[in-house]
């Protein structure tokens, strides 16, 4: 973050967002640390502190974002706009694989996403795995 997001802010992208990340759908309760604000457009990019620029996201999906606003499809091998969790649904570039522990993207945005953010990653597709044998995930909505 750039600036201090007030509390206040803080609370009201939780209810937008379900308390879970824009990315992954990785919920609080499940993630292994606080879900952060993310800058859809990274300060280093020339975003703001806007709430209108802000969402949650996992420390992972944070981390692996970084400064990137755009990825490449590798199945067109388009450069494309990353997916914005404030302007995008998820469903509309996103699935879950049949057992849950893939995102799948259907569009070129979400597959760019999929790859930029690694949202496949070793570790997350295993605690997806636990999470679908307890019946947490993935989320119903």
């Amino acid at each position: 973050m750039s600036g201090q997001i007030p509390v206040a802010v803080r609370a009201h992208l939780r209810s937008e967002a379900h308390d879970r990340c824009g990315y992954c759908q990785t919920q609080q309760a499940l993630a292994y640390g606080p879900l952060e604000v993310d800058h859809i457009i990274p300060v280093a990019a020339g975003g703001k502190d806007d709430p209108d620029n802000l969402w949650l996201a996992c420390r992972p999906c944070n981390q692996y974002k970084g400064v990137q606003t755009h990825g490449r499809d590798r199945q067109s091998g388009q450069h494309v706009r990353l997916f914005n969790p404030r302007q995008q649904a998820w469903c509309d570039h996103f699935r879950w694989s049949e057992d849950g522990t893939h995102v799948m993207g259907l569009t070129a945005c979400g597959r760019a996403t999929v790859s930029a953010l690694k949202l496949n990653n070793p570790f997350a597709v295993e605690t997806r795995r636990h999470g679908v044998r307890a019946g947490w995930h993935p989320p119903r909505d």
